[in-house]
């Protein structure tokens, strides 16, 4: 967090701005992430959307990572991105630490009906209550994980 550039984090908002948009708009879609990979499994409908969607996603990060050479955690030139490790006080080995992570996640985009994606970026956009109250949450729960942790 000591490196943070302007710049590429504008773009980036931008650009996840624009794909929002361009999905509401030509789609009639909420560009949530786990609700358009929820319904992959079982297949919805409308599969070869949601599969182009986040294969663009996939591919657009990994274009990125090519243009820029050394876009990591601090920006051009900074440290690669890597996972963060468990805390060792907790004893916990940290492929397990990712599990649990990622299952609580899962749970958590089940029960709030939505993730950070389609509730930050989308829900707040369209003014939706319902997306200001989950991301309040979101930015609680962070604010108690960070200080329980000590993981920045």
């Amino acid at each position: 967090m000591d490196a943070f550039q302007p710049v590429p984090a504008l773009a980036g908002g931008l650009l996840i701005g624009l794909a929002s948009a361009v999905l509401w708009l030509g789609n009639g879609r909420i560009a949530g992430i786990s609700g358009i990979f929820g319904q992959l499994l079982p297949p919805a409908r409308t599969v070869v959307w949601r599969l182009v969607f986040l294969a663009a996603m996939v591919l657009g990060a990994l274009a990125a990572s090519w243009l820029v050479p050394g876009l990591g955690v601090g920006g051009p030139g900074g440290a690669p991105a890597r996972l963060v490790s468990a805390p060792p006080a907790f004893g916990i080995p940290t492929a397990v630490w990712l599990g649990v992570a990622g299952l609580l996640i899962g749970l958590g985009t089940k029960i709030g009906n939505g993730c950070t994606s389609g509730h930050g970026v989308c829900g707040l956009a369209r003014l939706s209550k319902r997306s200001f109250v989950a991301v309040g949450v979101f930015f609680a729960v962070a604010i108690v994980t960070v200080t329980v942790t000590g993981i920045v």
